[in-house]
């Protein structure tokens, strides 16, 4: 990092918190975002972060990427997964020679950006804290999370300790990592979870507690957990998740003390649903489905290992999304029997 100031590509839930928190803390920031009525108000009367953890409001300039001008060291992409081809594509001419693009996303965005930029302009990040969009110029922060970073090839650089102290002004339990890719795989196992808690109404921790669905909880992380090893990943672990407790030769009683911890991290926040049932139920759009567990299915392709769970609960996602099923303890069933 050679100053400049750190911008923001995608104000939303992930930008808008943790954007707000370094401008409140004196950085200079810059949020980018393609909702016009959200950067309209964020120039007008500021960025409000709402919430249990605190509430305030900062003042940053705001743009539609189209008015962006000029070049950056450090660019944070905060948009949805689905969103990160085109969004790379408009923020590419903004990178400095020696600038780095952060992605601050769920899923293996990184792969997306790197396939750009190169792997030496792109770090990656890990990031599960609780948080919303509400409306134009009001994100919610609703718990805290882990949040790590690393170089992608694991070495500890200057500009990566430069970094990781940043993140530690948003959460100072940032940790800085020669394994990020064992994390993004994590999450990826943990997300496949949340996916299929967003199948119903009900919150995460009550689907994650209810004891008819653990087998099937504990079979979908496993699966995924498979396809990540065969490709070399170390897993690490995070906020109550364990990826040992998953692996195949984990006894039951792991696998379940791993989900309780779980349900103790999600009861202790806010934001009770996830941001995918949000989007099923709330705002009634796509989710991030194909794009973060699409890779799962297509690796396990690649490495010759079934992913039926992970390839029906896409499905049943889709469903949702076209209207054809409700969200529902039933369609939660219709996953379980693809349980092998």
């Amino acid at each position: 990092m050679n100053g400049g100031p750190l911008v923001i590509w995608g104000a939303g839930a992930i930008g808008g918190t943790v954007g707000a928190y370094w401008r409140r803390a004196g950085h200079d920031v810059v949020f980018v975002d393609v909702d016009a009525d959200h950067v309209a108000a964020i120039n007008k009367t500021g960025l409000r972060i709402e919430g249990p953890i605190e509430e305030f409001t900062v003042r940053a300039p705001a743009f539609l990427p189209k008015d962006v001008k000029g070049k950056f060291e450090t660019i944070f992409l905060c948009v949805k997964a689905p969103a990160t081809p085109a969004a790379v594509e408009a923020l590419a001419p903004f990178v400095a020679d020696k600038g780095c693009v952060v992605s601050l996303q769920n899923g293996l965005n990184e792969r997306v950006i790197a396939a750009k930029l190169g792997a030496e302009r792109t770090i990656g990040a890990f990031i599960n804290f609780g948080a919303d969009y509400l409306s134009p110029g009001v994100v919610h922060y609703a718990g805290h999370g882990a949040v790590v970073i690393g170089e992608l090839d694991g070495q500890k650089t200057p500009r990566i300790e430069a970094l990781h102290r940043l993140m530690q002004e948003f959460e100072p339990r940032a940790i800085l990592t020669t394994n990020i890719w064992g994390y993004l795989w994590g999450k990826l196992a943990y997300g496949a979870l949340l996916f299929g808690t967003a199948l119903t109404n009900d919150s995460i921790a009550d689907c994650l507690a209810a004891p008819k669905y653990r087998p099937l909880f504990i079979a979908l992380a496993r699966e995924v957990e498979n396809v990540a090893v065969s490709s070399g990943v170390k897993l690490e672990s995070f906020d109550g998740f364990d990826p040992a407790a998953f692996m195949p030769e984990a006894s039951l009683a792991a696998a379940e003390a791993s989900l309780d911890e779980q349900v103790v991290h999600n009861r202790k926040s806010a934001k009770t649903h996830t941001g995918i049932w949000r989007d099923l139920a709330v705002r009634k759009r796509k989710t991030e489905v194909d794009a973060q567990l699409g890779p799962i299915v297509e690796t396990g392709v690649a490495k010759g290992i079934p992913t039926p769970l992970t390839r029906r609960l896409i499905g049943l996602i889709h469903d949702i999304e076209d209207g054809r099923r409700p969200l529902a303890w039933e369609t939660l069933d219709e996953l379980a029997k693809a349980r092998p």
